[in-house]
């Protein structure tokens, strides 16, 4: 069978409501049938779901106090935890990542880094780049500052919503 009479026939079937068309001629035999048919014919399936098992922490280990003094409170410690958090970020705007990939300091390897620690920054300026399927995306900041500090390592995969730098 010519190749233009099996185009001209799909043509033909996919404009007319016929579901299944099958042609024998000699020992050539042809049988088309139409997806919408075939999804009818399977039940709709049901979305995956994935579930992350939970990682395993290791139990905490509270400290013990010295003989003659009062252990300390579960809210002493949390505030004294947060307080030694808060001491070692600089405080300032943080610049987060709008997608998932790759992180770059710099537009190439051989070129010279967006910005760097101390840096002044102008709200719009380009502060990185997130590389998404191939796509290079440059992360402006939106704010106007001194880089305080960059959470990120040069090449390091990044998350959506990732503090990326602070800016005060």
């Amino acid at each position: 069978m010519d190749l233009k009479v099996i185009e001209n026939l799909l043509d033909l079937i996919a404009e007319s409501e016929v579901n299944e068309v099958s042609i024998e001629e000699g020992d050539f035999k042809i049988k088309v049938k139409k997806k919408a048919d075939i999804e009818q014919q399977v039940p709709q399936q049901l979305p995956v779901q994935y579930q992350v098992p939970a990682q395993p922490q290791a139990p905490q280990q509270p400290a013990q106090p010295q003989q003659g003094q009062p252990a300390p409170s579960s809210q002493q410690q949390a505030s004294s935890e947060t307080a030694e958090e808060s001491s070692s970020e600089p405080s300032g705007e943080v610049v987060k990542s709008p997608i998932v990939g790759t992180f770059y300091r710099s537009p190439s390897p051989d070129d010279d880094v967006f910005v760097k620690v101390g840096d002044q920054v102008e709200q719009g300026q380009t502060l990185c780049i997130v590389e998404a399927m191939k796509i290079m995306n440059e992360i402006e900041s939106d704010y106007a500052g001194e880089v305080k500090k960059i959470l990120v390592e040069d090449a390091e995969p990044v998350e959506y919503d990732q503090p990326l730098f602070i800016i005060g």
